[in-house]
């Protein structure tokens, strides 16, 4: 029997998808890549609790396998409820709420027939470049970067965003670059309703 062995992740790439494991019996960091990992649940964090079997490389080193992350109890609701899955899902309800916003414009201000049609076509490349992204992190080729998905969300793909970050399990834990992402869901839901409202049409020269 192949004994697993306990250990915290204490580095991680992300842009690369390799780091290495401090074991918690001592002794050499284990280098771990993002194929070793069996079980994804979202990006790897630094911190985290992992168990694993050791194997040697072709170079002759250790490295992790069949890693797997410790399932930790949580003691409080409260912290059930920041969990980023918990606001993963909650940000679904952002697509049918926009909608909504999106039918009452329609209505009042006569929006374009090919403003939904741009929402529709900007948010199947935000998805496709969300794909190629993780599948760029989990081989260790060159990622898209983070400006460039930010910006794809901004110019109406933000719907395929969402469904992306959840549905690939991509980009949906990372503070920083959630906080860049809906900051630009605002500023672009905002800019659609600046631009349907007919105050813009009476400001145009």
């Amino acid at each position: 029997m192949v004994m697993r062995i306990d250990g915290t992740l204490k580095s991680w790439n992300d842009d690369r998808g390799f780091g290495f494991i401090e074991p918690s019996l001592g002794g050499e960091e284990i280098f771990v890549h993002i194929k070793a990992f069996e079980t994804r649940m979202g990006r790897p964090q630094i911190g985290q609790r992992l168990t694993f079997e050791i194997e040697m490389s072709t170079e002759g080193k250790k490295r992790a396998k069949r890693v797997q992350p410790v399932q930790v109890a949580r003691s409080t609701s409260r912290k059930r409820n920041d969990s980023p899955a918990q606001w993963g899902t909650a940000s679904y309800f952002a697509i049918p709420a926009f909608f909504f916003v999106f039918l009452i414009a329609a209505i009042l201000w006569r929006v374009p027939n090919w403003v939904a049609g741009l929402y529709v076509a900007a948010s199947v490349v935000c998805f496709i470049m969300y794909k190629i992204d993780k599948s760029a992190a989990t081989a260790g080729r060159r990622r898209v970067s983070e400006d460039t998905l930010i910006v794809l969300g901004l110019a109406c793909g933000w719907p395929g965003a969402i469904i992306a970050q959840q549905v690939l399990r991509h980009k949906s834990n990372k503070a920083s670059f959630r906080s860049a992402f809906w900051g630009s869901v605002v500023l672009n839901v905002l800019g659609f309703l600046a631009l349907s409202s007919p105050l813009f049409s009476l400001l145009r020269p």
